[in-house]
């Protein structure tokens, strides 16, 4: 087994799930919460992880079906695991298995939650919980295809065990395109489900997250 592209794409994950939670900072900033220094711990801490993972690139990028298998499972253990970690840490969800399981229904698009009052969470955690529906929709792997380099065809193995039916087919010969041309359509279906909730006079913010949760659970 090629250890060394695992480890390489498992890095590339944890800096993407870094990245992405810049997001939730954000809006910590704009309704000025604290919960968003949480998260910006547990961003730097993805980030500084995943640069020690991705540090030294692997000689021999070309993997297979299991290694696609390997590295499908153990990315969507890792991005729950510190996906979970801001909501313990703000203590609006202060029990890990709770916080665990919400962000695991999150990325999985279930819809599932163990909150009773959803609203009363701040507007940085519900941006994140919303969000991590929004990333589980399409696939942080696709994503990860559409800007990782991986050389020669045997990326599909990694697309092929991201993908939920029996087979997998490209819209294009080449799959980074592939990925690229989903994530495409995915952002427009997203900036017109926000346009038209914003045309319906609801808040900005209650658009952009109401938006994200519909497009990861549709």
């Amino acid at each position: 087994m090629n250890s060394s592209i695992i480890r390489y794409i498992l890095g590339s994950v944890l800096k993407l799930e870094g990245a992405l939670m810049a997001l939730p900072c954000l809006v910590s900033v704009i309704y000025k919460e604290e919960e968003g220094l949480s998260y910006l711990a547990v961003a730097l801490g993805c980030l500084a992880f995943g640069f020690l993972l991705t540090f030294k690139k692997p000689k021999n990028t070309v993997f297979y079906l299991k290694e696609g298998c390997v590295s499908t499972a153990l990315s969507w253990i890792m991005l729950s695991i510190f996906g979970c970690i801001p909501f313990v840490l703000t203590k609006e969800i202060p029990s890990f298995t709770n916080a665990l399981f919400e962000t695991i229904s999150g990325f999985t698009t279930t819809g599932a939650t163990i909150l009773d009052d959803v609203e009363s969470l701040s507007h940085t955690s519900m941006f994140w919980r919303s969000f991590t529906h929004w990333i589980g929709g399409m696939g942080v792997l696709v994503f990860l295809l559409a800007v990782v380099p991986l050389s020669g065809g045997s990326n599909v193995n990694l697309m092929r065990a991201e993908s939920p039916g029996p087979s997998f087919g490209k819209l294009v010969p080449k799959l980074k395109t592939t990925a690229r041309l989903l994530y495409l359509i995915y952002f427009g279906l997203t900036i017109i489900q926000i346009i038209l909730l914003i045309c319906g006079r609801m808040p900005v913010f209650d658009a952009i997250t109401t938006s994200f949760g519909t497009a990861g659970t549709g």
